[in-house]
């Protein structure tokens, strides 16, 4: 997400980043280009002049003319700029009361339906709340149809009554039913709307009032930039919503619609949708996403990635399968797996700090571990528990049955067992100390 803003960034900064002498025309020059960034990334040119004027003034109250690392100095107050710009602080959604009433509103292909169902899955999975979906969307044909499918693909259940056209009165049946059932949250979801269609505008207005929701969110695609924005804006005039979701940021390579949305319609984006499955939901952090932007990576996203994917008892089975020097091919696909899990091959290495540049414009292959599955897939049980049996026949077979040529096996048979070795030199503690006393001799800085 984000390429062509992060790229700009870069090469914005790139000239401060330099040996040669720091001065106020440089800085002006690099902020000049920021701002042509953010009007390249559809923000509105009152946002982007007002941007690099904050930065501008910070910057020279801060002698960054003097300082020893001008371009970093600059780099970490575009951060702090952009974190305000997007919210300063994530934005938690409000889901009490009993039942808890979220309402969702947006214009018609924004993706209400299919968000209705991941942030159902978010809250039932990570909140611990039992939620039921309620279909008010009585103008698309299978709008109906469609919440009940995602409901039975995450395992909640969709109030719908086809009877009746009055999408007020279905989701008053359907609160007097979540209270009748136990359910102790209850997401409406809404027909699509433009803000200038006064029957349908009237008509969420009405939703609201009826419901007294604790949570409205309004859904806003976010490839289509500064119109989201402006459609926001009047969105908020005749609903007053509480928080913004932008849908498909995973292929938003410009970013307008999440530097502008809350400076100008001064309501937080909450949450955000990186991809079509019902996992593919994320909590909106203004500092995390500012890093992302600056090419700094998001570590803290990661390792709470990763921490979802934690099986604490298969952890303390590889660590004592480890330790006899057991690790098999059934182990290293299971790795492979939770690695897939925590997203998209691109989103994971935009995560890490650095990445960007070393990948250097390179596209990453999300099917990179396709092949590696195949061969392990094309392995026998007892080559995959054995792998020391695999001989120069047997590669041949895998090689066969998998799709790949010998060079393929013997690669993956040389990454297989590399893991493996390195896996038992970090299970043994004294090991470790001698790796670190070995890093320390060679001129390298241990972490505090």
């Amino acid at each position: 997400m984000f390429e062509n803003l992060s790229d700009r960034f870069d090469r914005a900064f790139k000239v401060l980043k330099g040996q040669g002498q720091i001065t106020e025309i440089n800085v002006a020059e690099t902020l000049k280009e920021v701002r042509r960034a953010l009007l390249e990334a559809d923000v509105s040119f009152n946002t982007a002049k007002s941007f690099t004027n904050s930065i501008k003034e910070k910057a020279l109250g801060q002698n960054v003319l003097t300082s020893i690392s001008p371009g970093q100095l600059m780099v970490k107050i575009t951060q702090e700029e952009l974190t305000s710009l997007m919210g300063s602080e994530k934005a938690d959604i409000n889901v009490s009361g009993n039942p808890a009433v979220v309402l969702m509103a947006g214009l018609q292909g924004s993706g209400k339906t299919t968000f209705s169902g991941k942030l159902a899955n978010y809250l039932k999975t990570k909140k611990g709340k039992n939620p039921l979906l309620v279909a008010c969307d009585v103008y698309r044909p299978a709008a109906i149809d469609q919440l009940h499918v995602v409901g039975e693909g995450i395992g909640v259940e969709v109030f719908s009554n086809r009877d009746i056209n009055d999408p007020v009165q279905i989701a008053k049946d359907g609160l007097k039913y979540a209270k009748e059932k136990g359910f102790n949250l209850v997401i409406v979801d809404t027909a699509g709307r433009l803000a200038v269609d006064e029957v349908m505008m009237k008509e969420i207005s009405n939703l609201k009032k009826k419901l007294s929701p604790s949570e409205t969110l309004f859904v806003v695609d976010s490839m289509t930039g500064q119109d989201a924005v402006n459609t926001a804006k009047a969105f908020n005039e005749r609903v007053d919503f509480d928080g913004v979701v932008l849908t498909k940021l995973d292929g938003d390579t410009r970013g307008g619609a999440a530097l502008s949305i809350k400076s100008i319609v001064n309501k937080p984006i909450k949450f955000i949708g990186t991809g079509e499955k019902m996992d593919a939901i994320d909590v909106f952090h203004p500092d995390r996403m500012a890093d992302r932007i600056l090419g700094m990576g998001d570590v803290v996203s990661l390792v709470e990635r990763a921490q979802e994917q934690f099986d604490e008892e298969k952890a303390k089975k590889l660590h004592r399968k480890i330790k006899k020097n057991q690790f098999d091919f059934n182990d290293f696909k299971d790795q492979i797996s939770q690695i897939k899990k925590m997203g998209g091959m691109k989103d994971i290495a935009g995560m890490i700090p650095g990445m960007k540049k070393a990948l250097d414009g390179s596209e990453v292959d999300e099917n990179a571990f396709a092949p590696i599955l195949a061969m392990i897939d094309s392995m026998t049980p007892k080559e995959r528990e054995f792998p020391d049996i695999i001989n120069m026949q047997r590669k041949k077979r895998i090689a066969i049955g998998s799709g790949n040529d010998i060079q393929e096996v013997n690669k993956l048979m040389k990454q297989f067992n590399q893991t493996k070795k390195m896996m038992k030199l970090m299970s043994n503690k004294q090991n470790m100390m001698n790796m670190m006393k070995q890093f320390k001799k060679m001129g390298g800085k241990m972490p505090s």
